[in-house]
């Protein structure tokens, strides 16, 4: 009765720790599967085995809140179903071959923390909406094919850390609304179309660490206030149309080193005018 007993306790944990998701989310993924050409994947799912055992999902608590699929021949569209993923924190869809524009659905996600779809194919613009996405650190989409310009709303990403868009089609500037990403450390919108100056309100990203330009449009001095950047330690400017570029390459710098540059280059910016 005992070995009964026990073995009776052992099922129920076993049932308790492999409970599965609600139907809405592995509907949502395994609408992705097919929309992706998932038995084309690297590492596919075995759709009859539970959620909990697929390849690149993470479960807690019964919900999915990660899904890393980098690298894993990813072929296609996202479904607008992603979006009924609520309890996602972590979605890394890097190094695949998607296409078409970014699912309105996926800035539905208020719980992401970390946002990679770099290295597709992406195209159309960067929606308003992923100002929704206020519990974002990391957004990365860059090397794709995204056009227009860098949303305002962009502002709205307090907790953002990271925010990396180079090697795309943005065009416009880069709006003054960042200046509301405190918490930034690493800035790189490389080979992009953008034009007008640097604004100066990057001098308020007071924790930043990487400020990647290159190959743009940018044009003008750079402002004096980037100078208060003190944890700087790598900065990119070049390939621009930038009047006083004397700090076009500076990568793991000391940051005493970069200000003393940028002092240079405001004091010699405010001379000339």
């Amino acid at each position: 009765m005992k070995n009964f007993k026990l073995t009776i306790i052992c099922l129920f944990v076993c049932v308790f720790a492999t409970a599965n998701v609600s139907k809405a989310e592995r509907d949502a993924l395994v609408s992705i599967y097919h929309a992706t050409q998932g038995a084309e994947w690297n590492t596919s799912w075995d759709l009859q085995k539970p959620v909990s055992s697929w390849y690149g999902v993470t479960v807690k608590d019964n919900k999915v809140v990660g899904l890393n699929l980098q690298m894993n021949n990813l072929q296609g569209e996202l479904p607008q179903e992603i979006g009924n993923l609520v309890s996602l924190q972590e979605l890394n869809l890097g190094f695949n071959k998607l296409e078409g524009n970014l699912p309105e659905s996926l800035f539905n996600l208020r719980a992401l923390r970390t946002l990679k779809l770099f290295m597709n194919s992406f195209n159309g613009s960067i929606p308003e909406a992923v100002g929704q996405l206020t519990n974002l650190e990391v957004l990365e989409l860059f090397s794709n094919t995204l056009t227009g310009e860098i949303p305002s709303t962009i502002g709205s990403l307090k907790n953002l850390k990271k925010l990396i868009l180079g090697s795309n089609f943005l065009t416009g500037s880069i709006p003054t609304q960042i200046s509301e990403l405190v918490q930034l450390e690493e800035l790189s919108l490389i080979d992009n179309k953008l034009e007008g100056q640097i604004p100066s309100e990057i001098g308020s990203l007071v924790n930043l660490k990487e400020l990647i330009l290159t190959s743009n449009n940018l044009s003008g001095y750079l402002p004096y206030e980037l100078a208060n950047l003190k944890e700087l330690r790598t900065v990119m400017l070049g390939d621009n149309n930038l009047t006083n570029s004397d700090v076009a390459s500076l990568i793991e710098q000391d940051p005493t080193d970069i200000l003393t540059k940028f002092q240079f280059a405001s004091e010699s910016a405010i001379a000339t005018d």
